[in-house]
């Protein structure tokens, strides 16, 4: 994922709220623009077609959920990722959020580092979803049916092992850094540190058999054969 091709709109009435979420974002190397109340939110949706929306549920002119009900009307906005973001704890609203079309929640107060893990959570979801199978010389990388397969034989890899080994391919010769790496594969809410990274590495080249991951030494790592 390429996080700096993204574009991210948040929509809330809470000018601090927009300040803290855009800014972390940003940080992330998303880029992310602003709506204060319902009516905007449309207008710039309509206007920047972003990859992501975050909607607060309370705002003025229009409530998140009308415009999440808006926009998924409109056949641009059919597979636009959206998260609620809500201060309501009852269960029914959750869930007439998410009947409404919407990908995710996230409740307030929030937790910056929470949401953008949803974000990058949702982000990864859809790469694998849309994302092609990887071949680099005998090696086969299926995101979809989550199949590595050398000369046509299968290898049963763990669920971040194969996710660590799918984003290094998919650049081959690409030099990963360590904290992009602990991003993408693991997220920011959870913490893990380098030596995590150390061991995957290790068991992928054991069960694969070949030596494909080259240490960039106090850089990263990229995938070549």
């Amino acid at each position: 994922m390429e996080n700096k091709a993204k574009k991210i709109l948040i929509a809330d009435d809470e000018p601090d709220i927009l300040e803290i979420i855009s800014y972390n974002l940003a940080k992330e190397g998303y880029e992310t623009y602003t709506a204060k109340d319902g009516n905007d939110a449309v207008e710039q949706a309509r206007k920047l077609q972003p990859d992501l929306i975050i909607l607060d549920i309370m705002m003025p002119y229009k409530t998140g959920i009308e415009v999440c009900q808006l926009l998924r009307s409109l056949p641009a906005f059919q597979d636009t990722l959206i998260i609620f973001l809500t201060a309501l704890s009852d269960e029914s609203s959750h869930i007439k959020g998410l009947d409404t079309g919407a990908d995710d929640y996230v409740s307030k107060p929030i937790s910056p580092k929470v949401l953008v893990s949803r974000v990058n959570a949702l982000f990864r979801r859809i790469n694998k979803e849309d994302g092609k199978t990887v071949t680099v010389g005998n090696i086969t990388i299926d995101p979809v049916r989550f199949i590595v397969a050398i000369n046509g034989s299968e290898i049963v890899l763990a669920k971040k092992e194969f996710e660590l080994l799918y984003l290094l391919a998919s650049k081959p010769g690409r030099v990963f850094l360590r904290n992009e790496i602990l991003s993408q594969v693991w997220g920011t809410d959870v913490i893990v540190g380098d030596r995590t990274i150390d061991v995957h590495i290790r068991k992928i080249r054991q069960k694969l058999g070949v030596d494909c991951v080259t240490t960039v030494k106090g850089v990263g790592y990229k995938f070549e054969l």
